[in-house]
């Protein structure tokens, strides 16, 4: 299949007043729309901030209170350009567009005339193009519609329909930076009447035979004589290959006894990864279609932990016949903006989990899907991935909604999201969304409701590898209170994010009476570097701290008062707070961790609240910040992860 890759292209990005340039010319004096901002150059993927930073139009929002200077771009409509051109195209084929991430709703125009509606930022849009583009040079635009007001971290859950990631709106780690763009790939493809779309590669491991089998399955079209070669290869060595008649995809190709080393995760052994090809051919063996992976072969099973109560969710990871303590981060976007990364900003943190003794990633829920490049490295590392469907807890009420279109369009992200996922190993849990609760009270979401309901008859049936949970943390109990200890209430748990006051006696009794099965969520605020929280200060004073703007932008980090009971004084300097904030960070979390591994395994695993900063927070309770280097604390928990 020819693929033209649109980021070649030549794009600019212009402004303009919602709905002024949907109007076309003005009838009352036959002119042009006015433009509310010039076009700029504009690379995709990328994002309307970073074009218009690029051009001097906006201030960096990392420095200072600037953040507060954008919002006047999300109340824009905004128009990204770029030529088609004919030569790419020949007479006679037909041609379709996919789009891998927009941000999030509009519409696209194909010389002029719309062509297609979108919304949703966490499913890939592909449609075919009706027009010949091959007579002559196409003009391609995509136009972006005013973002939603307002989907923040105070909201009501149930009210929230709106599909874009949610922490751009402020939470208690980021301000609000609401990112406008072309996000992913975005690619023209060749439409040929045999193609495997929507293959679903399967890999498992018997950990009895030490064989490997692998199950492929496509919903596409083939003809009668169509055929497929498959090859599974280690270093160019082939370790299985096969032609098969095109149609049986459908129903599943199958190849087993497969000599094979298992996918071990980060700790535990060698990642071990192989390459998958296969190709379409007519009968007259012209090559229709083909795609290429890397795969690893795993089994995933799980077991109650030791002494949990009888109905108790199992929390045990068995991988390859050997339980696992889970160890690992809570993994948010790198940054708002994150159409703007390079591969080199993935690569910068996941070698730092995976050298600290990370072996998973939970992949919070009020975020989107990563690019590809992600979950690539995490095959290649070790690292295991939890992956969260993209809804998220609002504080004030947390019950997402249950009406059928919401199901539907939730199924279909759901689909959308195993589909570009499940041949990866690094796989290994679903999750339905991050501390979503009854409308009353605090008490997490069962399958019982119909978006869990839906999901997980979708993986049970096209997915069985792969265990879903319905949210995270799960159980009777959201948090674990000390009162209740021995009553076997505390399985998934999340908190606490702090010590809640001088780490003394009760607080150390805390972990040492913990019963909970699992921790998805737990953390301990600590202050940036010196030079972190200087270099994006801007303007604004970076001490003192109390009834300071700068650190008011992620105010419940802030532990002066602390400081102060605790030394009987003020901090002399902005320096002081920084190395006490640090130090007190990893005294909890040291504590926290290794409580927690100690109990293994009564206890299945451990999830730090959270990897790294995608915003320069003079205090948060990431242990990485915002340039991606260490904290004081990941240092210290290395040697608890490396144990």
């Amino acid at each position: 299949m020819n693929r033209f890759d649109l980021s070649e292209l030549k794009w600019t990005v212009s402004g303009y007043a919602p709905l002024e340039w949907e109007c076309g010319r003005s009838m009352e004096l036959g002119t042009e729309p006015k433009i509310d901002t010039f076009p700029v150059p504009a690379k995709v993927p990328g994002s309307v901030q970073a074009a218009l930073l690029e051009a001097g139009v906006i201030p960096d929002w990392n420095v200072g209170l600037n953040s507060k200077q954008l919002e006047w771009v999300e109340n824009r409509h905004w128009l990204y350009e770029a030529t088609l051109p004919a030569g790419w195209f020949t007479p006679g084929k037909k041609y379709r567009l996919r789009a891998c991430g927009l941000d999030s709703h509009g519409t696209i125009y194909l010389n002029r005339k719309p062509v297609y509606t979108f919304s949703n930022c966490h499913i890939e849009h592909v449609f075919e193009i009706e027009e010949d583009i091959s007579q002559n040079d196409s003009l391609l635009q995509i136009m972006f519609h005013t973002s939603p007001r307002w989907l923040g971290q105070s909201n009501y859950s149930s009210k929230i329909r709106d599909w874009k990631p949610r922490f751009y709106y402020t939470w208690d780690w980021t301000s609000r930076v609401v990112q406008i763009g072309i996000w992913d790939n975005i690619y023209i493809e060749e439409v040929n009447a045999s193609e495997l779309s929507a293959l679903n590669i399967c890999a498992d491991y018997d950990c009895q035979s030490r064989k490997g089998s692998l199950s492929c399955r496509s919903n596409g079209s083939f003809a009668k004589d169509d055929y497929v070669l498959i090859e599974v290869s280690d270093d160019n060595s082939p370790v299985a290959t096969g032609r098969y008649a095109a149609p049986e995809l459908t129903g599943g190709i199958e190849l087993e006894n497969l000599k094979i080393d298992p996918w071990q995760p980060n700790g535990s052994g060698k990642p071990k990864t192989y390459a998958f090809k296969i190709g379409l051919y007519d009968s007259n063996d012209n090559l229709l279609d083909s795609v290429e992976k890397f795969i690893g072969f795993k089994r995933v099973t799980w077991k109650a932990c030791l002494d949990a109560p009888e109905k108790a969710d199992p929390w045990i990871c068995n991988i390859n016949g050997e339980d696992t303590f889970l160890q690992g981060v809570n993994w948010v976007p790198i940054r708002p903006n994150f159409a703007d990364l390079t591969i080199d900003d993935y690569r910068k943190r996941l070698e730092l989990y995976a050298d600290s003794g990370v072996n998973v990633l939970r992949m919070w829920g009020g975020a989107t899907i990563e690019k590809g490049w992600f979950y690539d490295i995490c095959d290649r590392l070790g690292l295991l991935v939890w992956q969260e469907m993209p809804i998220s807890s609002s504080g004030i009420e947390n019950y997402p909604p249950d009406d059928p279109e919401m199901v539907s369009q939730y199924l279909e992200i759901t689909r959308s999201y195993l589909q570009r996922l499940s041949s990866h190993p690094c796989l290994f849990l679903w999750c339905g969304g991050n501390e979503l609760t009854e409308a009353v009270g605090n008490t997490p979401l069962t399958m019982e409701h119909p978006m869990f309901a839906a999901a997980n008859e979708l993986i049970e049936k096209e997915y069985p590898q792969y265990r879903f949970v319905a949210t995270s943390p799960t159980g009777p109990y959201f948090c674990a209170d000390e009162k209740n200890y021995g009553k076997g209430v505390h399985w998934d748990i999340h908190g606490p994010w702090n010590a809640k006051g001088d780490l003394d006696e009760k607080w150390q009794s805390y972990w040492d009476n913990d019963d909970s099965l699992f921790r998805s969520e737990l953390g301990a605020p600590g202050a940036s570097s010196v030079e972190i929280i200087e270099k994006y200060a801007g303007d604004c004073d970076t001490y003192p701290a109390f009834d300071n703007p700068l650190w008011q932008r992620t105010g419940w980090w802030l532990e002066v008062k602390q400081f102060e009971k605790e030394k009987g004084r003020k901090p002399d300097a902005l320096a002081e707070y920084v190395r006490w904030s640090q130090q007190r960070q990893a005294k909890i979390l040291i504590k926290a961790v290794g409580s927690c591994k100690n109990r293994f395994p009564r206890c299945g695993g451990v999830i730090l609240w959270m990897g790294h900063d995608c915003f320069p927070c003079t205090a948060n309770t990431a242990v990485v910040d915002f340039e991606g280097e260490p904290k004081p604390a990941l240092e210290e928990l290395k040697k608890i992860f490396k144990q």
